[in-house]
């Protein structure tokens, strides 16, 4: 069967070979050039800004202006709490502050009176010590004041919370009338003005694409995605033993979004290779040839056995 099966494959190079001979063909030099070994990975766009935002003070929740894939502009009022605990306590807060200005003034004006008198030594040393201290005390109660005061106003401050930046709500984790407390999550959301694409990087292939630091991001439509900063993890994956790859998108129109596959191409080496044109290239069922000249000027059918394709050209891995 084997001898059967060479026979028919011989005869076949002859006929093709003997029909193309009769005919003028158009032949081109094979080449030599570096071949450059890519492994294809797929990466995850995601969002360089993404947060949950949280509670930093108690209060009801009052106000969600905003829902679940609802997008909001930096500095949108997001979540606003129910605040009167918090307005009262910066009013007694200014309450004190008011107080202690007063006490300031009492003692200022007592410690310049006995500080004319003391000049003419109408009262001791230890009097005018006093006054001084005094002073000292009631500015001290001032500033504390100051102190109580603005930390009123911030607490008041956190019962409207803000968007960070702008983007998308992707997540709400509390509802109208529900009771938090400092710490407890909100909302949560991203944005999609800045992107980028994280792939892992097999080990074997690590310190080569460190130190060459090229990748093309691929969509599934064949457009290439312009890429700017790379940056490497310095640790494995104790799981999979893979090394993350970040690469930053610079993608103006807004075609992308987090959670899209995309072809990551990382060069992992590099090779000299012989090159022929793609079209070249004879298929017959099992059979891969090209047309050689031979040195009588005739075209002559040689089998190879083809490699990577790149392009308009194809390696040639045996057969030239």
């Amino acid at each position: 069967m084997g001898k059967c099966v060479q026979a028919i494959r011989v005869l076949l190079l002859m006929l093709i070979s003997s029909a193309l001979s009769a005919e003028t063909v158009e032949t081109q030099a094979v080449t030599r050039a570096t071949l450059q070994e890519t492994a294809h990975l797929d990466g995850v766009i995601e969002a360089v800004q993404q947060s949950t935002v949280s509670a930093q003070t108690s209060g009801t929740v009052v106000e969600l202006p905003f829902d679940v894939d609802d997008s909001v502009a930096a500095g949108d009022l997001i979540v606003r709490l129910e605040d009167s605990e918090q307005q009262a306590r910066l009013n007694q807060a200014e309450a004190g502050l008011q107080e202690a200005r007063s006490g300031l003034q009492d003692a200022r004006q007592q410690y310049q009176r006995i500080e004319a008198i003391h000049e003419r030594g109408l009262v001791s040393r230890q009097e005018f010590d006093q006054a001084r201290n005094n002073m000292s005390a009631a500015q001290a109660r001032v500033e504390r004041a100051e102190a109580a005061v603005a930390e009123a106003r911030k607490q008041l401050d956190y019962t409207r919370i803000i968007a960070p930046y702008g983007g998308i709500l992707t997540e709400r984790h509390v509802e109208l009338g529900e009771s938090v407390s400092p710490g407890q999550p909100l909302l949560s959301g991203l944005s999609l003005e800045q992107l980028r694409v994280v792939v892992d990087l097999p080990q074997k292939y690590a310190d080569v694409a460190r130190s060459q630091r090229q990748a093309t991001v691929t969509l599934p439509d064949g457009r290439v995605l312009e890429t700017g900063e790379m940056t490497f993890y310095p640790y494995a994956n104790p799981q999979t033993h893979t090394f993350r790859l970040r690469l930053q998108l610079n993608e103006p129109n807004g075609a992308l979004f987090p959670g899209m596959l995309v072809k990551v191409s990382v060069p992992v080496a590099s090779r000299e290779a012989l090159w022929i044109p793609a079209s070249a290239l004879v298929q017959r069922s099992e059979l891969r040839a090209v047309f050689v000249i031979n040195p009588e000027g005739e075209p002559r059918l040689r089998q190879i056995r083809p490699g990577v394709r790149d392009g308009q050209r194809l390696e040639g891995l045996s057969g030239l």
